[in-house]
């Protein structure tokens, strides 16, 4: 009888593990601007790799196909070429015997539907279709093309004035970027090699927390031109500080009593305290840019219409914000106790807190305004508070790490539950949400679907309904006014010109949806450009602040210090901020683990500290 024993793993395959690993982080870091085709070609050559050859199709056709890239890469490919790799995917497909060979070719199927006009510009000039036009990950991945090595090294320098004047040149709002912005720059930080990328907003914190008040750039000489910009919040404050460094006189015209937009209305102070973003909203007002508070654009009487507008300024820019809520579909939702995430986050930034003590509420939605309605529920005093999120807690749209403050607050999430419909009492009050379990489904437009779990509703028994789960435009004012309005949103170029409309410009919420704060500062940075290029100007944004040079030490791994927040029990009956800053000596730490991709590699390419437009 043979006797059995216990399996290890081998040296050998340990190994193998480890550089599993080194490989996903490279994939992770990879840039933008890789060739396509020569990135697919690389997958393709590992999938073969992996094929265990025992079907024809997975081992032949794997290498019949990496052959055929080869081809068109090295410029011996013909248009007959592309048809046979597409013909030979898809024999591939539909008969390889496992996963190795069939998923292979369908990613093969997928680049020839998705860049198919890169293979033909390889088969037509023998080079890429892909330009480099930012080589610097972190900074190619930034909406407003902030100089984030730049000022990473300043902080590292312990010059954090200096850091925040650089990062105005690209971005005027660095404090309220510094608490909440979801930091897209750091998911192909090529630091991910090493170890992880580096915490470039926690950076940013340090920087601003550090800086003291500082001034914005002196403007240019005056043009004589008048800009009115219609909406007060991240993307038309934005564009009314770059056009004033320019020398226009930019007018803001603010529905509400005060500015910000979103940035005020739409983000509890326990992530954005008030005083934090006033920083900001001064430091923009010093450049001599005009307000107009309480006044709505519009066909009422006492608002300003846009004809007006049109007629005494010689350039217009709408960027309203996306500041309407939108609607579940169900029945019972017009009940007493269902609010709006927009409209309660709205008095709660014009503070008038809602009482909920002692209540119970439920919450729709899986986005980051959701857990923020959440979490200020628990502030406000509710009882208890369930998320009901229609897919898996993993598809959640919101922050992970707002999620888990959600959750350590007290928060319950209950996933994979569709709300039917709002259960009310004789007088018309909100008792209990009914809501259809459900099982997690096909993928469709990258996240599962879900689907029929055939198991009974379920009543969750609440005070208060939250629907959080989108917002809208109002837009019937400028449609009126001959604005093109598509699918709910103004219709833009992408440098932000109405069609149809000289001397109109639009940009943030209004045009894309509801979108980041990042990607508005960066609609109203690209609108002022094109205004100023539209009036017959071409200023140029620059900043006379020296760059430390880079450190040419070794960088050994070393580990991401991650911002802490506020014990959840102490945090969670205030709205004080609940993030807690970098130490100094955390903060230069992580500035020191930049690889410093400006000035090594592609990065040394690009000079200066001058913004293109």
């Amino acid at each position: 009888m043979s006797r059995l024993s216990i399996v290890t793993t081998s040296r050998a395959q340990t190994v193998v593990e480890g550089l599993y690993k080194d490989l996903e982080r490279r994939i992770v870091a990879s840039p933008p601007g890789l060739c396509p085709v020569d990135l697919t070609a690389s997958f393709l050559k590992m999938c073969l790799a992996q094929s265990c050859g025992k079907c024809v199709p997975c081992r032949v056709g794997l290498s019949q196909l990496e052959s055929l890239f080869a081809d068109i890469l090295e410029g011996r490919g013909t248009h007959k070429t592309l048809e046979l790799i597409e013909r030979t995917a898809r024999v591939i497909s539909s008969t390889a015997d496992c996963a190795i060979g069939y998923e292979a070719a369908n990613m093969v199927l997928k680049g020839l539907s998705g860049f198919r006009e890169d293979f033909i510009s390889h088969i037509e000039t023998s080079r890429c279709n892909y330009h480099l036009d930012q080589p610097v990950p972190c900074v190619a991945l930034c909406p407003a093309g902030v100089d984030i090595p730049g000022y990473v090294a300043l902080v590292a320098a312990g010059r954090y004035a200096d850091a925040v004047r650089l990062i105005r040149k690209d971005n005027p709002f660095p404090t309220a970027c510094a608490l909440v912005c979801e930091h897209p720059c750091e998911s192909r930080c090529r630091r991910n090699m090493i170890d992880d990328a580096v915490n470039i907003r926690g950076i940013k914190r340090a920087a601003v927390d550090n800086a003291g008040i500082v001034p914005p750039p002196p403007c240019a000489p005056s043009t004589g031109k008048r800009i009115a910009i219609i909406g007060g919040g991240p993307s038309g404050l934005s564009a009314a500080y770059y056009l004033q460094l320019m020398g226009h006189q930019t007018t803001v015209f603010e529905k509400r009593s005060k500015l910000g937009g979103m940035l005020l209305y739409g983000i509890p102070s326990y992530r954005l305290p008030r005083e934090r973003l006033q920083e900001d909203v001064d430091a923009i007002l010093k450049t001599g840019v005009e307000v107009k508070t309480d006044t709505a654009v519009g066909s009422e009487p006492g608002q300003v219409s846009m004809d007006l507008l049109r007629r005494e300024y010689d350039a217009v820019y709408i960027s309203i914000g996306a500041h309407t809520d939108k609607k579940v579909g169900i029945e019972g939702e017009d009940a007493e106790g269902v609010i709006s995430a927009v409209e309660m986050l709205r008095e709660v930034g014009r503070g008038r807190m809602p009482d909920f003590t002692g209540k119970r509420v439920c919450v729709i939605g899986g986005g980051n305004v959701a857990m923020d309605v959440t979490r200020s529920a628990i502030r406000l005093g509710a009882s208890h508070t369930t998320i009901v999120y229609r897919r898996r807690k993993d598809d959640m749209t919101a922050l992970p790490a707002e999620v888990e403050g959600a959750v350590a607050e007290g928060a319950e999430i209950l996933e994979l539950h569709v709300p039917e419909r709002i259960e009310t009492d004789e007088n018309g009050r909100v008792t209990a949400l009914w809501a259809s379990p459900k099982m997690i489904g096909l993928i469709k437009d990258g996240r599962p679907s879900p689907a029929s779990s055939g198991e009974p509703s379920l009543r969750i028994p609440c005070d208060v309904v939250i629907v959080a789960i989108g917002q809208g435009i109002e837009t019937r004012h400028f449609e009126d006014a001959g604005i093109p309005i598509r699918r709910g949103v103004i219709q833009a170029a992408n440098w932000s010109a109405v069609e149809h409309a000289p001397g109109v410009f639009a940009g943030g919420d209004c045009v894309t949806g509801p979108a980041t704060v990042i990607r508005a500062i960066a609609a109203g940075k690209v609108a002022a450009a094109n205004i100023d290029q539209y009036l017959g100007y071409n200023h140029i944004i620059s900043v006379d602040v020296d760059i430390p040079d880079a450190d040419f030490s070794d960088r050994p791994p070393c580990g991401r210090v991650n911002m802490k927040e506020r014990d959840a029990n102490e945090r969670k009956h205030d709205f004080q901020l609940a993030e807690c800053p970098m130490s100094l000596k955390e903060a230069n730490q992580e500035a020191h683990r930049c690889l410093r991709c400006d000035r090594f590699g592609y990065g040394s390419f690009k000079g200066g500290r001058t913004t293109e437009w």
